[in-house]
């Protein structure tokens, strides 16, 4: 991640405050929510009812705000229907949009005001709170470690110690750490399962974690084989397809230089009964059983290159105040109605 002397959103209710752009660091809603009576608010059915909206929708949300040009590019779109598309989704108020700068004259820019939208068929609305408990670990609290250079730390206003110093994730200091690489190894965080403390059964345990790969200066072709542990039992890895620097990372702070990581992919790991998926694709048969949840009070996430990986290059771990997604660890448990923690 070197280059010289330099290294290289969402409210939670019937209808939430929406996650718009916000500036590297700032503290912002946990989870982006929207109930929608399908009685009332047509223009909102309107704009999902389209699958080139949802996917737009679902691109913005992944890589953050775009303009039109960008998004008719990932999308491998014409511009003229991409711009008709996002004017409907901004009429449905799915989206915002806001003019800036570009090369020449203004550019639009475009961001997803939601993370999940439910269509409410009954007058009700969802019990969110009941059977979901989200916990955000900083990214500095790990409780167990072990890596090689490269490696090291940032803060969301400066570059914390010496780089490629193992012994530096060791230091206190690295709690206020917003960006963390290395080559080789691990970092292991401790959540609580507060399954055990409610005495409810769990359906699925989930984590999301913003990665990329980690190479001196950014190599978008650069795949790195990034494993994750759960209380010991490797789930599955993802490869990672590069380290990217094309482009500042949304909420990557404005000193940090361009040759540095700037963002990485937002994935979801979710274990449930059957197995592992990573972004929904089935990666391994582990399931909850496996991971004996009921005997533990915690729950041991561990993220890194395991020794026999096929592509050990790397790994950046994006935490709040860096990349694109401006979250740190999140882990998501997915209750079930009985009282018992049986799996």
């Amino acid at each position: 991640m070197s280059s010289g002397s330099n290294r290289r959103n969402r409210p939670e209710s019937g209808t939430s405050k929406p996650a718009g752009p916000r500036s590297a660091g700032e503290q912002g809603p946990a989870h982006s929510f929207l109930a929608v009576d399908p009685t009332r608010q047509f223009a909102v059915v309107r704009g999902l009812a389209s699958p080139v909206r949802v996917r737009i929708l679902q691109l913005l949300r992944r890589s953050g705000p775009l303009n039109v040009n960008q998004i008719a590019e990932a999308l491998k779109l014409p511009q003229s229907t991409v711009a008709t598309n996002v004017q409907i989704l901004t009429e449905a108020e799915l989206i915002e949009t806001s003019l800036g700068k570009a090369s020449k004259g203004q550019q639009k820019v475009c961001w997803a005001r939601f993370d999940e939208i439910v269509i409410q068929l009954s007058p009700d609305p969802p019990n969110r709170e009941t059977n979901l408990v989200e916990v955000e670990m900083p990214l500095g609290l790990y409780t167990n470690c072990e890596v090689s250079a490269p490696c090291g730390m940032c803060s969301t206003d400066r570059i914390m110690g010496v780089l490629d110093v193992p012994s530096l994730f060791l230091d206190p200091v690295r709690v206020q750490a917003a960006l963390i690489w290395f080559g080789r190894g691990f970092v292991e965080y401790k959540f609580p399962n507060n399954a055990k403390l409610v005495n409810r059964g769990i359906e699925a345990l989930e984590f999301e974690l913003e990665l990329s790969s980690e190479v001196p200066g950014t190599n978008k072709d650069w795949p790195s084989d990034i494993s994750v542990w759960v209380n010991d039992v490797a789930v599955g890895f993802w490869t990672a397809p590069g380290d990217y620097g094309d482009r500042r990372g949304r909420f990557t702070p404005r000193w940090w230089k361009l040759e540095g990581s700037q963002y990485g992919d937002l994935t979801t790991w979710r274990i449930g009964v059957d197995g592992t998926t990573i972004n929904g694709k089935h990666v391994s048969s582990v399931g909850l059983s496996k991971l004996r949840l009921p005997d533990h009070h915690s729950i041991r996430l561990r993220i890194g290159i395991d020794e026999r990986a096929k592509r050990p290059g790397g790994v950046n771990i994006f935490g709040k105040g860096f990349g694109n997604h401006g979250r740190d660890i999140v882990m998501r448990l997915r209750l079930s109605p009985r009282r018992s923690l049986t799996t």
